[in-house]
């Protein structure tokens, strides 16, 4: 148990039996009235995010949540399986728990796994990650005025904007929580 007061960012809170990761925190102190919390929560299962407030002091549960550095091995075709560091011990996670990380990961990437209660509940990949462009139509010469964009496949298959002078063959760096372009990689 912890209060409204202590509530951080990537905390994870068990609300009517529910896991609900904390996004975004504000304590509000009006000049009128008592004080509170403004949380932005998103559902660790579903994704969805919701907004709530609690009243300063207000005692939530916090749940369990082990976060462990594991390496991403291979999809063995019903999952996709996952190496704990320290251990050895392998896990192998549904799409529905690996979710939307599945277009960022490459084989032997670093990945961090929460589990609560021994189960996986999600993947957490760093903020961004470098992918190699296996497919892109050639720019244009004398397109470049309006500083456009033209789609790219990246080696994992997934279909990124990236600048007109970007070609196939380019290694570039990713946001993967927005799946942006954020630049070439030049080796």
């Amino acid at each position: 148990m912890a209060t409204s007061n202590d509530l951080k960012n990537g905390m994870v809170l068990n609300i009517d039996g529910q896991l609900w990761a904390v996004i975004e925190f504000q304590h509000v102190k009006p000049g009128k009235g008592p004080a509170f919390v403004r949380t932005k929560l998103k559902n660790v299962l579903s994704g969805k995010v919701v907004d709530k407030t609690f009243n300063a002091g207000v005692k939530v549960e916090t749940a369990n949540v082990d976060k462990r550095d594991m390496t991403y091995l291979y999809n063995d075709g019903t999952g996709y399986v996952f190496m704990d560091k320290d251990t050895y011990d392998q896990f192998t996670l549904g799409a529905e728990i690996v979710g939307d990380a599945v277009n960022y990961l490459l084989e032997n990437q670093e990945a961090v796994v929460a589990l609560h209660e021994g189960n996986p509940i999600y993947v957490e990949l760093p903020a961004s990650v470098v992918l190699l462009i296996t497919y892109t139509e050639p720019g244009l010469q004398g397109d470049r005025s309006t500083g456009g964009s033209k789609p790219a496949t990246v080696e994992t298959g997934l279909e990124i904007q990236v600048p007109l002078f970007v070609e196939q063959g380019t290694r570039v760096k990713i946001d993967t929580r927005t799946g942006d372009y954020l630049g070439r990689i030049t080796d």
